[in-house]
């Protein structure tokens, strides 16, 4: 049997409740699912439905010593970012999210798309290991928040052992 999802999540009400709904239907979206491009590719289009003013929304796994695209929403990404450079690779390599409000003034930032204005990359890590980091972009300068980073946090906590190698 195909399941078919449906999720009561209001994108416009309060971002703490918005997070958690998005917690229990990202839970939902990958209880019994083994495949982690799978889980990855719900994880980008579910983020992408519902958390507004984004314009690129999607993963980068970690390969080696560098970043490789994974499963996302928007437009075509850079494919490979090694650890250390831009924001995602920051984030890899420190293991420490990144909430950029204005992505032009941080040091070594990689345009791969030049309406994005900030970004937040959340990195993934599972039992010490990182898995890779999610990557939200937002053509809106100062898009994210405190509360963004604890929420996206939150989901990574629950995606991150359901895409283990």
């Amino acid at each position: 049997m195909v399941a078919m999802y449906r999720f009561d999540i209001d994108k416009h009400g309060d971002k703490a409740v918005l997070y958690d709904d998005l917690s229990a239907a990202l839970a939902a979206l990958t209880a019994d699912e083994p495949d982690a491009i799978a889980n990855m590719a719900n994880a980008a289009a579910l983020i992408w439905e519902y958390l507004p003013d984004l314009n690129w929304a999607g993963f980068y796994r970690a390969v080696d010593d560098e970043l490789v695209l994974g499963p996302f929403q928007g437009k075509t990404a850079c494919i490979r970012i090694p650890f250390g450079r831009g924001v995602c690779g920051t984030a890899a390599a420190t293991h420490e999210a990144q909430c950029v409000a204005d992505v032009h003034a941080f040091p070594g930032h990689i345009a791969c798309d030049s309406a994005s204005a900030s970004e937040l990359v959340m990195p993934i890590v599972h039992q010490g290991q990182l898995i890779g980091v999610l990557d939200l972009d937002s053509p809106i300068k100062g898009r994210f928040d405190e509360q963004d980073v604890k929420g996206c946090a939150e989901m990574m906590a629950v995606l991150g052992p359901r895409i283990v190698g």
